[in-house]
């Protein structure tokens, strides 16, 4: 079990198309740097779900976590989630903050803002993919559409129950 380094991350994102959109400036050396989805104010102690404008999708032998980029944490946001993503998981992530500026201010974070680090690690034993009631969530009928032909490669039994 390890954090998967520049080279592994570029292997299973041409395989199994691990995050989209994929723009490999944004690989850190330990992980990618997932950007914000849509324009968000958060008023001072206001607490909102911001969504990554990428897509994660992860096989079943890869888990993820998540910390903050130190800018918005000098800023004053603060960062709720428990910051897992489960092996098997598909979807848009949704990141929780809230606005703890000592300043009281509103702090802006702007759609593709370099806004969280990913780190992957490697998954020992059976596969135990997420099947829970977030697959799929954030996503577009479209883009669930599109996916399908990867998620089938990470996870073969899936049987969609989406309508």
């Amino acid at each position: 079990m390890g954090i998967l380094g520049k080279s592994e991350i570029l292997k299973l994102q041409k395989e199994y198309r691990m995050i989209h959109p994929f723009e490999e400036k944004l690989l850190d050396g330990d992980g990618y740097i997932l950007t914000v989805k849509d324009n968000v104010v958060l008023n001072y102690l206001e607490h909102k779900n911001l969504i990554s404008k990428e897509i994660i999708m992860l096989p079943t032998n890869i888990i993820a976590h998540l910390t903050a980029k130190s800018r918005f944490g000098r800023l004053g946001l603060s960062f709720l989630n428990a910051a897992k993503v489960h092996s098997g998981f598909v979807g848009r992530l949704a990141l929780e903050v809230v606005n703890l500026s000592n300043e009281r201010t509103p702090i802006t974070v702007r759609e593709n803002d370099p806004f969280m680090h990913i780190e992957f690690i490697q998954r020992i034993g059976e596969p135990s993919p997420y099947e829970g009631e977030y697959q799929f969530q954030f996503m577009t009928k479209e883009e669930t559409e599109e996916a399908m032909p990867y998620f089938k490669k990470i996870v073969p039994s899936f049987k969609p129950n989406r309508e």
